[in-house]
């Protein structure tokens, strides 16, 4: 099985229903939360965007090229579900996903995406040529998928997730707030360390520290990363 069969299927079954990452971005003041149901109806869509319309195979190359992000969370579980091996280098891969700031990184993919990161999952309205909108592409297809091959680096990422959430001190109902960036060379450690645990995530960006007090009580947060 893919990664994300393997860590997001269980907590699916047992209950679609429970807040599995809540993202804040004190910049923009926005608050959004997204159910694991939700979280793998937009890692679907992804799944099934970049192989029926990018062909990315098991062991295909995805770079992605991200900050910390409820948008990234679809994009990483949807390239794992497609049993592709994600990167933060596009030299050589199959496609690149990268925020605008980004762009000039992105060169040496097959093909380019640029997401908006926008709270509401909002599309990017202008773009340079051969730059493709993440988000406006994702959303006319389907909120399942059906997984092929699990891709050469499952067994290693799932047991680095169970390493890294005992490290972590997560354990099932935990809630950890997170203000750091997700070390991608160890892609989405935090996120699956998390999902690994059946735990939630709490991402900020741009963290206001007066506010952190206040949110960790109004979260429930019982474990901190700074």
């Amino acid at each position: 099985m893919t990664i994300t069969d393997q860590l997001l299927g269980p907590l699916l079954r047992a209950d679609p229903a429970r807040p599995r990452i809540t993202h804040y971005d004190d910049a923009a003041g926005s608050r959004i939360e997204l159910s694991g149901a939700t979280l793998a109806n937009w890692a679907a869509k992804t799944a099934n965007w970049l192989r029926d319309e990018l062909d990315v195979q098991p062991g295909d190359i995805v770079a992605v090229l991200l900050p910390p992000h409820w948008q990234t969370a679809g994009v990483l579980l949807g390239a794992w579900w497609c049993g592709a091996t994600v990167t933060v280098s596009p030299h050589g891969a199959q496609v690149a996903l990268f925020g605008l700031d980004r762009i000039g990184d992105a060169t040496g993919a097959d093909e380019m995406a640029a997401v908006g990161l926008d709270a509401l999952g909002m599309g990017i309205s202008v773009l340079p040529p051969g730059v493709r909108d993440y988000a406006s592409e994702v959303r006319v297809h389907g909120d399942t998928f059906s997984s092929g091959g699990p891709g050469p680096d499952v067994e290693t990422l799932i047991a680095a997730a169970h390493s890294r959430a005992t490290v972590l001190g997560l354990g099932a109902g935990d809630r950890l707030l997170c203000t750091t960036s997700w070390d991608l060379t160890v892609p989405g450690e935090v996120l699956l360390a998390v999902l690994a645990a059946d735990a939630s995530l709490v991402q900020c960006t741009g963290a206001d520290p007066a506010a952190l007090t206040d949110r960790c009580t109004a979260e429930r947060i019982t474990t901190v990363r700074h």
